[in-house]
């Protein structure tokens, strides 16, 4: 009955035949920090689309919430990628983009305009390629949303794609198809569809209380719309018709400048030169976070640097509250590896640096450029 569940076993290793306790656990080897955070997680996943368990208990009864539990982490479980776990998932932020002040009014101008236009629509949110552009949720209910669609949704619509299921099989030109979005939730194919098909129903809690709104997802290109619709409006394929008119031509349009500008500005963690430093850094204001230690946001331990370095990030963000509001720690590793740790005001900023005739001021002196360069505008306390 249990068998989806998941354990964390501790790694071990023996000891001589002399020891009176032949087996030595590696208690340090599982970061509570990290484990937690990925606990928390999954409760928050199955919050999303089935609320809090006093929220089915009220509503339904025990044994419900008991059905529930179980279809739901029979394959959220499965899922789960442990192996990989670090301290993103401590983390759980959000990857956004900035652009320049011209596109980023288009789309301002965009969503005021769709939500102007059709009134049931609450809230929304504009990603491109996994990052995120605006939302008008709250930062707390908008990284939950964040990590489902990129951890779930927007890669099974992916594989959907490459696969062929989003193109049309007789099209003259393959590539025109790609200029034209579709609905990932709803009515997939609008002129083939009877119905609207299925729209999942997900909970916010930014006003205190759980809120079932109707989550409707809508892809071009690389830019995904999303759109939170109140449960009270019925949902029609007339509706979906007339959102998809209005979405498609706009949307192909700003995908365009927006992919032109970060084509100018964005350089990928896959980009950098090999022995450059490789940091995180997180913002807890907003939940905003930037990596190029790793190589992808798909937790796939597809890393830029050593898994040593990305523990010892974890273990200093375990101890950040014994040390203040403002400090700088720095740890050399027995591979020539230096990881330093800095936080201020809210922002958290680690380094891995692989230098190996480096004194502890040539690795100041590193990181103070990077902070200049990397981090322009955001201010550190001085120490």
């Amino acid at each position: 009955m249990w068998g989806w569940l998941k354990t964390l076993n501790l790694p071990s290793v023996a000891k001589g035949k002399d020891s009176s306790n032949p087996v030595e656990y590696l208690e340090d080897n599982l970061q509570d920090n990290v484990y937690e955070a990925v606990l928390k997680q999954a409760y928050y996943m199955y919050r999303l689309f089935w609320g809090t368990f006093t929220y089915t208990i009220e509503h339904h009864d025990i044994g419900t919430l008991k059905t529930k539990l179980e279809h739901f982490y029979k394959a959220y479980l499965k899922s789960l990628k442990l192996a990989h776990s670090d301290i993103l998932n401590v983390f759980c932020g959000i990857q956004y983009l900035p652009l320049d002040k011209l596109t980023f009014l288009k789309v301002q101008c965009f969503i005021n305009t769709l939500e102007c236009d059709y009134p049931e629509v609450e809230y929304t949110a504009f990603l491109y390629n996994d990052h995120l552009i605006w939302s008008g949720l709250e930062p707390k209910d908008m990284k939950i949303v964040y990590q489902y669609l990129i951890g779930t949704l927007l890669p099974a619509n992916m594989e959907t794609e490459l696969q062929g299921g989003s193109m049309p099989r007789n099209s003259i030109s393959p590539f025109a198809a790609l200029h034209h979005g579709r609905f990932i939730t709803g009515p997939t194919n609008l002129k083939q569809a009877k119905s609207v098909g299925k729209v999942p129903k997900v909970f916010l809690f930014s006003s205190g209380k759980p809120t079932t709104y109707h989550l409707v997802v809508y892809r071009a290109l690389s830019a995904s719309i999303c759109l939170f619709l109140r449960v009270d409006k019925e949902l029609t394929l007339q509706l979906f018709k007339d959102m998809d008119e209005f979405i498609s031509p706009k949307l192909t349009t700003m995908v365009s400048d927006i992919s032109e500008y970060c084509s100018k500005q964005v350089i990928t963690p896959s980009n950098v030169p090999e022995n450059s430093p490789r940091f995180i850094y997180f913002n807890k204001l907003n939940l905003a976070y930037k990596s190029t230690a790793h190589l992808d946001n798909k937790q796939s331990g597809n890393i830029a640097c050593t898994k040593e370095a990305l523990k010892i990030m974890a273990d200093m963000n375990s101890r950040r509250s014994l040390l203040g509001h403002s400090s700088e720690t720095i740890v050399k590793t027995m591979h020539d590896y230096w990881v330093v740790a800095k936080n201020s005001n809210s922002r958290e900023f680690y380094v891995a640096l692989q230098q190996k005739n480096a004194s502890l001021i040539d690795i100041s002196e590193d990181i103070k450029k990077l902070c200049e360069t990397e981090l322009k505008g955001i201010f550190f306390h001085p120490l």
